[in-house]
């Protein structure tokens, strides 16, 4: 290499570093191991070679066990000079931190040829060979040694390997951690040392830390980590975790209260470290047992965690190498690392409902910094379009855009994660395979296939570049027990054409897989027939279900992002001045954040065999009777159906059902038989169910049900409670309403129509900054909920909604109605304000109404409240998984809310 490369890293203006040297003994070649502690501790292997020390990186160190190889990057070479330097070098500056020199000596190749010269000739050609041969004599390391090049990390990957001979041992070495010039510990150099370098030394290029060095980053401020985990809620520690996922948009955008990392591009791993067992398990539950450095890393820390993270090589530019990741087996394979980046159980206490920054908070504080395999996917606060073309010059896959405040949910693609990409890419499923004619390769070309909406796999092209002989001959293996004669597709597909549909000739006739196996592929963009151009393999996908993958498509960044500013502030938060006004229900709501998150999707609560049942539901035994008895008969929905739905979604309803007066509307024989509404709960609540005494005008007392958790919502469901009715207001402020509700209460209409009332709603309400949030009413029509955080009387929410449903009522009079009176509307929709009231309610967020087909009041996003919307679009079968992708859509609902005052004065300035 010569001294070129090191000369153009360094400007000698700045730095006292060497710029060459030469060896004064003229008979023995040396060499040097220093030992380096910057953003993590490694070793520098150095041999004086042709007038400099050639140079290897050698992470573990190096170690006199021969069934041991550690990895060796070669690095460039450096001046003679350089081999007695210990010291400082600045933090902040190129390689900073401490190194000392661990071993010197002298070294000779192993066969025996006298002069310094002519071994140095012998040297060099097994160096060019890739097989380096020698015998060390130095203080720590005596001996015989190899460095054997490997092709697993690229031109500057190899090993080093001690040979069996009287120096072997099975004990590590690098626990002699002294200098053998200054007798100091690398921590004691680092209190003591008083020579400085400004530059010098090379390091292993991390990404993260070079964009950290090449954008502007604000300073993340201090978080007492102690104080949030002594908070935090006790749990056992979670089974069965999915990772959470990001949204793909379609370009980086910069936004206050977002924070950016880089998209890794390897494979997604959930650790669970019980102090020395430790499992690594993929995104679909399989176990990542080949792993054995990270692993061996994770079992070292002697603690109980739950750490969601990335599985990469890394190659000799510091970028994670996906190809490599496919077919790591061994250390000689590459450099394995474990990036993780969140934290979500630590020692007993449930951090997923923590916000994202404390979370990384805690982190960093526990994460020990000792080993080369497992590193904290550092975390910016930085311009996010910036971040993005640092990472685009940087050669990385793409950057990961996560909320600060947001929280864990397992299993759930949110919006409050979102992902650009640099590259473009896609997980495939492998549908067969070509061979041309008087090829000998084992295959030409892939044929890929993608599910649609449906389940159906589709045609999306071929790709017949990026895999080398070895690979093929791998891959091949594979597929063997998978051809068959039948094509996965359900139409035929030319393989030749870039069409989905029946095409005139066939040319290469394919082999057929069956679609259990996927790939992923780099791709230039994506025709009008939904076909890959220019496709390129890029690996294996051994961590993902084939029937999983779809076609994913980029999000339109503002909308998605705004989407996330719906949600931004959790339900659970309270200001100040609302608490002022309601110490307890402030209480309630701050000790909801506290509580265990249920991240995981909850199993079935009741056997839909057994007619009569008892379950213990937090901590009280509830007994269900009529599990089998069919509520929907026309649907073949049971009692106890219904009952599972409120069991597994009970954890999103409850924000909203929390310290709030029920009104129970019964439906003891199913939605066909006879019905009822009950408020009066005395001698019916169980003892343990907390109840409000509402005192009317007259004097009379009715004592209803208040919502506390989900037993009092599985209560309220055994006894028919096939919707659930909550009060805008709480127990505690019973007169000042959480919100204010327009419902628009079709008769004759079509749902468009419903949709074309609630888009003017909210033209009107975006008009004068008010915040709104649509659901359907599972039944005819929808509500639309604005946040008023109950500083208001519900007189003044009525007038309020009043004044908007007027202006609604202006632009399309000819089919909505203001009369209470349902003859006087002569059937025109109802633009109802008078919910707004007392003791008032209707169906709550995710509640089942008593219609054909089982429905849902579903929150939705304001884009999807457009034509083509139907109630029928959600329902018992599918809501749970909408809340999956989707999250509480609902959360600002009880957020601090609008200013009353201010928003009637915009409104009279607005509409005059």
């Amino acid at each position: 290499m010569g001294l070129n490369e090191y000369a153009k890293k360094r400007d000698f203006k700045k730095t006292p570093e060497p710029k060459a040297g030469k060896s004064k003994d003229k008979d023995h070649l040396i060499f040097v191991v220093q030992k380096h502690d910057a953003s993590r501790l490694h070793y520098d292997f150095r041999l004086e070679m042709d007038g400099v020390l050639k140079s290897w990186a050698v992470p573990k160190g190096p170690s006199l066990d021969p069934k041991i190889k550690h990895l060796a990057m070669m690095v460039e070479d450096h001046p003679f000079d350089y081999l007695n330097f210990e010291g400082i070098i600045p933090k902040g500056e190129y390689g900073g931190g401490t190194v000392i020199v661990w071993d010197e000596g002298t070294y000779e190749p192993i066969e025996p040829i006298k002069g310094k010269k002519t071994q140095e000739k012998h040297l060099l050609k097994q160096l060019a060979s890739g097989q380096l041969k020698i015998k060390l004599h130095g203080e720590k390391l005596n001996g015989e040694f190899a460095l054997v090049k490997t092709h697993g990390m690229g031109e500057n990957g190899w090993l080093m390997i001690k040979h069996k001979d009287e120096f072997a041992t099975d004990k590590d070495i690098t626990k002699k951690d002294k200098s053998v010039l200054s007798g100091k510990t690398i921590d004691q150099m680092a209190k003591t040392s008083e020579k400085v370098w400004q530059n010098g030394h090379e390091e292993d290029i991390v990404p993260d830390e070079d964009l950290a060095e090449e954008i502007e980053t604000e300073e993340a401020p201090e978080i007492d980590t102690q104080s949030i985990l002594k908070s935090a809620p006790k749990a056992k520690v979670p089974v069965n975790i999915k990772p959470m996922k990001a949204t793909l948009v379609d370009e980086p955008f910069d936004k206050p209260g977002w924070l950016y990392e880089v998209k890794w591009d390897g494979y997604r791993a959930i650790a669970n470290i019980q102090k020395d067992e430790v499992t690594l398990i993929s995104r679909n539950n399989l176990p990542f047992e080949k792993y054995y450095p990270i692993n061996n890393a994770l079992k070292q820390w002697n603690m109980n965690a739950v750490l969601d993270g990335e599985l990469l090589v890394l190659n000799e530019k510091g970028i994670s190498d996906f190809g490599a990741m496919q077919n790591w087996r061994s250390e000689a394979d590459g450099n394995l690392v474990f990036y993780i980046f969140d934290i979500l159980w630590y020692e007993g206490k449930n951090l997923m409902g923590l916000p994202l920054i404390e979370r990384q908070a805690i982190l960093q504080s526990i994460l020990p910094t000792d080993n080369e395999h497992i590193r904290q996917s550092k975390v910016f606060d930085a311009n996010g379009i910036e971040f993005f073309a640092a990472a685009e010059r940087m050669g990385l896959e793409g950057i990961i855009a996560k909320k600060a405040d947001s929280v864990y949910t397992s299993d759930l693609r949110s919006k409050e994660w979102l992902k650009v990409k640099v590259q473009r890419r896609q997980e495939v499923v492998i549908a067969g395979y070509t061979k041309n004619e008087g090829t000998g390769k084992f295959f030409s070309a892939l044929i890929l296939g993608v599910h649609d909406k449906k389940g159906d796999l589709q045609f999306v092209g071929k790709v017949g570049t990026g895999f080398s002989d070895k690979l093929q001959k791998e891959m091949m293996a594979q597929f063997k027990p998978l051809i068959t004669d039948n094509s996965p597709f359900d139409y035929e597909v030319d393989v030749d054409k870039p069409t989905r549909f029946r095409p005139k000739r066939m040319g290469a006739k394919p082999t057929w897989l069956k679609p259990e196996l996927v790939c992923e592929v780099g791709f230039a963009e994506v025709t009008s027939d939904g076909v890959f151009r220019q496709a390129s393999f890029k690996g294996m996908r051994t961590d993902k279900n084939a029937k999983d993958v779809v076609l994913e498509k980029a999000a339109h960044t503002e909308e998605t992002v705004a989407g996330a500013k719906d949600a931004e502030k959790p339900a659970e938060k309270e200001t100040a001045k609302t608490s002022s006004k309601r110490s307890t229900a402030s209480s309630n709501k701050t000790n909801l954040k506290l509580e265990p998150v249920k991240s995981t999707e909850r199993k079935t609560l009741l056997n839909p065999t057994e007619d009569t049942q008892t379950k213990k539901v937090c901590g009280y035994d509830l007994k269900f009777n009529h599990v089998t008895k069919l509520y929907w008969p026309e649907d073949n929905i049971t009692k106890g159906d219904m009952l599972n739905y409120y069991y597994k979604v009970g954890e999103y309803m409850m924000p909203y059902l929390k310290d709030r007066p029920m009104s129970l509307n019964r439906f003891p024989g199913g939605i066909h038989g006879q019905s009822f509404y009950q408020k009066n709960v005395t001698d019916k609540a169980p003892d343990w169910a907390k109840t409000f005494d509402h005192v009317t005008d007259e004097g009379k007392i009715t004592k209803y049900l208040v919502g506390t958790d989900e037993a009092s919502l599985l209560w309220m469901n055994s006894l028919g409670c096939i919707e659930i009715n909550p009060w805008f207001s709480r127990a505690e402020t019973p007169d000042n309403p959480d919100y204010c509700v327009i419902d628009l209460d079709p008769d004759k209409h079509t749902y468009d129509q419903v949709v074309e009332a609630a888009r003017l709603v909210k033209e009107i309400l975006d008009a004068i900054d008010v915040p709104s949030y649509p659901k359907t009413s599972g039944s005819t029509g929808m509500h639309i909920y604005i946040p008023l955080g109950g500083k208001y009387s519900y007189q003044q929410s009525q007038i309020f909604a009043n004044i908007i449903v007027k202006h609604v009522h202006e632009q399309i009079p000819d089919y909505t109605s203001l009369e209470r009176s349902i003859a006087a509307r002569k059937g025109k929709m109802y633009l109802d304000y008078l919910q707004n009231r007392p003791g008032a309610t209707i169906a709550g967020p995710y509640s089942l109404r008593p219609k054909p087909g089982a429905t849902v009041s579903m929150p939705l996003s304001w884009h999807e409240v457009k034509p083509g919307l139907t109630i029928q679009h959600f329902n018992i079968h599918n809501a749970l998984d909408r809340l999956k992708e989707t999250g509480d859509l609902f959360k600002g609902v009880l957020d601090e809310g609008i200013d009353l005052e201010k928003t009637l004065k915009k409104a009279q300035a607005t509409f005059k």
